[in-house]
């Protein structure tokens, strides 16, 4: 089974630009203040930030059918990217986790996380290193 997805870009003005989703979401991009008027993400902070969100995303619906019940979730990732490559080449995430759960249970969700994560799926396919933290928090 294909399932097929959506984007359209469009000019607001100068370097701003509004993409959608060809249904009811949208994001403006810019380019910082050197560049551009800072209205919005970079298409390439878009990226990290899709990365970034798909991780707790997949996360958070792992530990509900696990029935892990979580009481908070916070995913920070730190993005580097390498003027010789022109893109992201090393991803570190910190993964803070509150939850009354053992330690084997919460480190089972993001093995599972980390393999059914569609966006982790392309940065991995793309090179990018990436790295884990986790902390358990009751």
């Amino acid at each position: 089974m294909t399932e097929k997805l959506y984007a359209n870009a469009k000019i607001v003005k100068d370097l701003r630009i509004a993409v959608d989703d060809g249904r009811a979401h949208s994001v403006c991009l810019d380019l910082p203040p050197e560049l551009g008027t800072d209205m919005g993400p970079t298409a390439l902070e878009l990226g990290v930030m899709s990365y970034a969100g798909c991780l707790a995303t997949i996360f958070i619906l792992t530990a509900k059918k696990m029935r892990i019940q979580l009481k908070d979730l916070e995913v920070k990732m730190e993005a580097v990217k390498s003027e010789e490559e022109g893109t992201i080449t090393e991803a570190s995430f910190d993964v803070l986790v509150k939850a009354d759960a053992p330690r084997d249970r919460i480190q089972r969700i993001l093995e599972l996380t980390l393999k059914n994560c569609p966006v982790g799926k392309l940065f991995e396919k793309a090179g990018v290193k990436a790295s884990y933290s986790v902390r358990i928090e009751q």
